[in-house]
């Protein structure tokens, strides 16, 4: 599976999520990323300060009332779509538990999720969820913009943009209890757009390097990781790199999570343009 290596992954500076198009910081950032995308698939977006509501105090805390519900209340969330639903108690990776949202920049479909779980609902858990997933979809929005740009297919954002949906999976990992590293969800290649993701104070997250080497991603506080995969991939005819990447546990840490999944729309199928600009 190849060696670990002291390289970091690149980290990019964003002043705010309201970067405007077309100005000279824009365009520094948007080189920065088709530079990171092509060659590593992943980057740390570091802003000043955390730039979201609600804080990640209010965002972790959620996710433990959620994880601290009983198995059976959790295992009502089920799906007809891989791992839209509660995935967990699997033996080959016992230490992850996850639960997704489908849409969870619209009100009513985490509502759908939470009245599930809190039959006589949870307003607060809802409002988190559902603001933490607007905003994150804001920083994805930014980013294919700006692949787009960088590659010549800004023509094309549209199409793209109509043809996929979000997916919120919220994840736990729990701390093995002992020094050496243990596989806390296998290694593997995201299949939709571009993931941002969010962890909550515990690392674990590594990717592997285009030479089989493996990078662990320290993030700041204030930062998230972007991750490219393969419906991007295939959408820039193979310029971007789609990431293999793991998470692998130590300690006894519990290790939260959160990751905005930018996917294809049922039914619909992400192909290269007809023509591919800006080779």
């Amino acid at each position: 599976m190849g060696s670990e290596t002291t390289d970091n992954l690149p980290i990019i500076e964003f002043s705010t999520l309201d970067i405007k198009a077309g100005t000279p910081e824009w365009n520094s950032v948007k080189s920065q990323v088709r530079k990171a995308v092509e060659e590593y698939g992943c980057f740390e977006a570091l802003f000043e300060e955390f730039p979201l509501q609600p804080p990640p105090e209010a965002i972790v805390n959620a996710l433990k009332e959620l994880f601290d519900l009983p198995l059976e209340t959790k295992m009502r969330e089920v799906s007809q779509k891989p791992l839209h639903g509660y995935c967990g108690q699997w033996p080959e990776v016992p230490l992850y538990e996850s639960m997704g949202f489908e849409e969870p920049i619209s009100m009513h479909m985490v509502e759908k999720v939470t009245n599930i779980l809190w039959p006589e609902g949870n307003p607060s858990f809802s409002k988190t969820i559902h603001s933490f997933s607007k905003k994150l979809s804001e920083l994805d929005h930014m980013i294919r913009r700006m692949v787009a740009e960088s590659m010549g297919l800004e023509k094309y954002l549209e199409d793209l943009n109509n043809s996929k949906s979000y997916l919120l999976r919220v994840n736990k990992y729990e701390g093995p209890l002992t020094s050496e590293k243990m596989v806390g969800l296998m290694a593997h290649t995201d299949k939709g757009l571009v993931t941002v993701l969010y962890q909550f104070q515990v690392d674990g997250f590594e990717v592997q390097t285009q030479e089989g080497h493996w990078i662990t991603a320290n993030p700041s506080p204030s930062s998230f990781l972007v991750v490219t995969g393969e419906a991007l991939r295939t959408w820039t005819s193979g310029r971007v790199h789609a990431v293999c990447h793991r998470v692998m546990m130590s300690g006894n840490r519990t290790r939260y999570a959160a990751g905005l999944f930018a996917v294809a729309k049922t039914g619909c199928v992400i192909t290269a343009p007809e023509e591919q600009a800006g080779k």
